[in-house]
């Protein structure tokens, strides 16, 4: 089915290292989808860290010459492709950022993603693969939804994404107040998990707690905060941590017997030697995380939906703002996510 594209369409560009600078609006024409593909009005997009490493020329995949950047985004179909048939105009979508990665482990034929090797979704109007495309819980708006394809699943595949995942008793140690932090702390203790998390902030310790950690560590007030860790746990250490900073000699000095680090990654871009003796004095498990796959975001929505959890936002910004929404996300440390309205 097809329909009247709207004309033109402005979107975003930008070559991968160039920095938010030269972040550059341009109109174009609307480009009809094609077998299979599916044309989005984008309503609203989220801004992760990953963004940041794309823009200057940090991030780990190839990233296509003058990119339309952005993973995360929500909108409404409007038009459909020949093919398509689980989506329809008028449908609410979100889309995974690894289109081909439907389920089981990351491979290479899944490594093309959103906003990288293929244009992301900071547009009036993106065309997407239909096997990429999430239903919107109804709770949520377009703004909170836009929170969901990186963050969200990333904290979901972290706490669930081996075997039997995070169990009912558990004790979760969340790193930090960035987006995947703050939706592993709300999801753990959906989970039946209790939540020690950490922060350099003191006026972050109250909204942490409200959000559903057990505990807060202050690791300014405590540098050796894995020390506060196991004080907490009477000595015994956390069953799992999700790393958000990468700071894995604290991660692997809190873990209990057999426990699990999920590895996200280091926000300050710094990667200490690590002395393998603590991966072996705990029999850890570290695991490294790359979002994670269709299958994990359908069931992360399931959750989502059976308990009306609502995502944590900081800010909103205009279209027109994107470079001062980027701005904004990198200079600060914001508490919940850094939205763009499209529409």
């Amino acid at each position: 089915m097809t329909a009247t594209l709207p004309r033109p369409v402005r979107s975003y560009h930008v070559a991968s290292g160039d920095g938010i600078d030269d972040l550059s609006l341009r109109s174009h024409e609307p480009r009809t989808p094609g077998i299979g593909e599916v044309a989005v009005a984008v309503h609203a997009v989220s801004l992760s860290f990953r963004e940041l490493l794309v823009l200057r020329g940090q991030y780990v995949l190839p990233v296509k010459p003058d990119v339309i950047p952005v993973s995360d985004g929500a909108g409404q179909v409007i038009a459909v492709g020949p093919g398509v048939q689980r989506v329809r105009p008028g449908d609410r979508i979100t889309a995974t950022l690894f289109p081909q990665w439907r389920d089981g482990p990351l491979q290479p034929s899944h490594l093309p993603q959103l906003g990288g090797s293929l244009d992301g979704m900071l547009t009036e109007l993106a065309i997407l693969p239909e096997q990429a495309l999430v239903p919107i819980p109804e709770h949520l708006s377009y703004a909170e939804a836009a929170t969901l394809p990186c963050a969200a699943v990333t904290a979901w595949n972290a706490l669930t994404g081996d075997g039997p995942g995070i169990q009912p008793g558990h004790t979760v140690l969340t790193t930090g107040s960035g987006g995947v932090s703050l939706f592993a702390v709300q999801l753990a203790k959906l989970l039946g998990a209790r939540v020690i998390a950490t922060t350099g902030r003191r006026e972050k310790e109250q909204r942490l707690r409200a959000l559903g950690a057990d505990e807060v560590v202050n690791y300014r007030a405590v540098p050796d905060w894995h020390t506060a860790v196991r004080d907490i746990t009477g000595g015994r250490g956390v069953d799992r941590v999700v790393d958000t900073a990468g700071t894995l000699e604290q991660s692997l000095k809190s873990l209990a017997i057999n426990g699990h680090v999920a590895f996200v990654g280091s926000r300050s871009g710094e990667w200490p030697p690590l002395d393998p003796r603590l991966v072996f004095g705990v029999a850890a498990t570290i695991r490294a995380l790359a979002v994670g796959s269709y299958a994990q975001f359908i069931r992360l929505n399931e959750i989502i939906t059976a308990h009306q959890l609502r995502p944590v936002i900081d800010r909103v910004f205009p279209f027109e703002e994107a470079g001062a929404a980027f701005r904004y996300y990198e200079s600060t440390s914001p508490f919940g996510k850094v939205i763009i309205e499209v529409r």
